[in-house]
This record gives C-alpha cells, sequence and structure tokens, in this order.
C-alpha cells in the first residue's frame, strides 16, 4: 500500500493553530484555519470586558464599516483573515481593530511559542508589531 506523502511545509505552517494571548494579556484570540488560509477569532479581551457593564449582554460591534455587521457580538469575531504560508511567514493577511472599525494589513512569524503580527496601512515599515504568546493547552 503507498503512503500519502506528509509535507512538512503545512505541518510547520499549522503550528500556529491554537490559542494566543497578547503580551499585555488583555486579549486571548483563537488562530483557525480554512480554506487552505488562516483566521483569528476574538475570545476575551482587547483591553475591555467583551460584556456590557450588566456582566451579561455581549458588547457590539459598533464601529464595524458595514452596518449589518454592527449589531454582532465582539465575542468570536474575525480580528485576523486571509493570511497564507509562505517561506516561513504567514502573508497577505488583513487585521481587524475593534476599536476603531478600521481593517489593515498584516503579515505574522512565529518564534518558537511566541507569534509576531505585523499591522500596517501601507508600508510595514510604518507599521506596528504586536506579540502574542501561545496558550499553554
Amino acid at each position: 500500500m503507498a503512503q500519502t506523502p506528509t509535507s512538512s511545509k503545512t505541518s510547520d505552517a499549522d503550528n500556529v493553530l491554537g490559542t494566543w494571548v497578547s503580551k499585555a494579556k488583555d486579549s486571548k484570540t483563537e488562530i483557525l484555519k480554512a480554506d487552505g488560509k488562516y483566521y483569528g477569532t476574538l475570545l476575551a479581551g482587547w483591553g475591555n470586558d467583551l460584556y456590557e457593564k450588566d456582566g451579561k449582554t455581549l458588547k457590539k460591534d459598533v464601529n464595524n464599516p458595514n452596518p449589518a455587521l454592527r449589531s454582532h457580538p465582539l465575542l468570536n469575531a474575525v480580528i485576523l483573515s486571509n493570511l497564507t504560508y509562505v517561506d516561513g511567514a504567514y502573508e497577505n493577511g488583513d487585521y481587524y481593530d475593534v476599536r476603531s472599525g478600521r481593517t489593515f494589513s498584516c503579515t505574522m512569524r512565529m518564534r518558537g511559542d511566541q507569534l509576531e503580527i505585523r499591522i500596517y496601512a501601507k508600508f510595514q515599515w510604518l507599521g506596528m508589531t504586536k506579540e502574542w504568546t501561545r496558550v499553554a493547552k
């Protein structure tokens, strides 16, 4: 019986899958894969609680430029999308900032259990870098 070859590139790329916490420990994101691309959903935080003052009602994505999405909860909002794995990095992605409702370009690179996300509008060198740490399983 012939064995199906496994691609180390694919398994290396999938090392990013899982839960990550921001350096400030004020937000948590789950990195997932669908249709060969990587994306991230907001699990907790963004510097504030995801709930209104009553502690029960989820905050909505009120700053979304798409009026149809403003009633959607921030919990599980897709904040990273369209990332493809190329030569050890995740390229050509989008980062959605829930605070402003703006979408920026992004790239990601893993360094062990650290994830560096470079977020920028036009030029990478004018952007900012966020650092996340993998959450132990």
